[in-house]
């Protein structure tokens, strides 16, 4: 797969970057895994994701997809090699606030 320098930086970003909105809730962990593994594999190292995609889903708190990608990368222990975007500034409470409450949390 070609890549790109992004930006001014020095990160090396693949030209495709998967977007991460169904991992943790419509694929589950099992199906995530297989697809991210599958995407490293064929050259890919750009992710993105964000904190809201999945809070609208009933039994869902936003966040599940960002779960999903930490304990994929834990567990590939592949951390320096992942690119990931994110997006931010989207209400994450009930309240309007950024903010989002975690059992324990």
């Amino acid at each position: 797969m070609q890549s790109r320098t992004l930006g001014r930086s020095d990160l090396d970003v693949s030209v495709l970057c998967f977007g991460g909105n169904i991992f943790g809730w419509t694929t589950d962990e099992q199906a995530s895994y297989a697809v991210l593994d599958a995407f490293m594999d064929g050259g890919g190292n750009f992710i993105d994701s964000a904190d809201v995609y999945s809070r609208w889903v009933p039994g869902n708190q936003g966040g599940e997809s960002e779960e999903v990608l930490g304990r994929w990368m834990k567990a590939r222990r592949n951390r320096s090699s992942v690119i990931v975007a994110t997006k931010l500034g989207s209400p994450m409470g009930d309240d309007g606030t950024n903010r989002v409450s975690r059992a324990g949390g």
